[in-house]
């Protein structure tokens, strides 16, 4: 398998994903910025969307969409500690959240990192991430994780993009389960591993 990804973006999680099954594969970075890839193809021909992660399969398949990529990756490696069986209600719990973060979390972000956007649209997207966020840690006060005792993808999920607020200059020091939340998966095995080998680590 070959994983397309970019330091520190929402393709990280599958990343600490395939570590996690313990799944062979190969990195290929992509400077989003000039839409190349680190062995220097131009990665609108790979993938239109021009988008990480991308997740290139042994048979030269490709598949989208982190949140699709890690419950593939999971269910291929029967790991249904990480995604639950297909048709249980452990599994709809863990899409219910990976849905959550990518409509409510992941994209509120998106005004914060465009140099484009008026400080008046920035901060409004600050304040609605702040309410939102208060919220998922308010959930976290009596678990470990977003869906009880057992850590799943949608935890390697949520912990990529509350990551992001560091870049943003977004205050979370209130949010104190969340931030407990944030330790707890950093200190992952996999978690750790998939950040180093990024660079995102010291």
């Amino acid at each position: 398998m070959k994983l397309y990804f970019s330091p520190g973006a929402c393709s990280l999680a599958p990343h600490a994903l395939l570590i996690e099954i313990g799944r062979p594969f190969d990195l290929i970075k992509v400077d989003t910025s000039k839409g190349l890839t680190s062995q220097g193809e131009r990665f609108s021909d790979i993938t239109p969307k021009g988008a990480v992660p991308l997740l290139e399969l042994d048979n030269g398949e490709r598949l989208s969409e982190g949140v699709v990529i890690c419950q593939y990756l999971c269910d291929q490696a029967g790991r249904t500690d990480l995604m639950p069986a297909a048709g249980t209600m452990a599994r709809y719990r863990v899409m219910e959240w990976q849905n959550y973060i990518t409509s409510e979390l992941h994209k509120s972000f998106a005004p914060l990192f465009n140099g484009q956007a008026s400080a008046d649209t920035k901060a409004l997207f600050a304040a609605q991430l702040q309410r939102k966020f208060a919220w998922v840690s308010a959930q976290l006060a009596d678990r470990p994780y977003l869906t009880g005792d057992t850590y799943t993808a949608a935890d390697a999920y949520l912990f990529v993009v509350a990551s992001w607020a560091t870049y943003v200059q977004l205050d979370l020091s209130a949010h104190t389960h969340l931030l407990a939340f944030m330790d707890r998966v950093k200190a992952r095995p996999a978690m750790h591993a998939a950040m180093k080998s990024e660079g995102l680590l010291q």
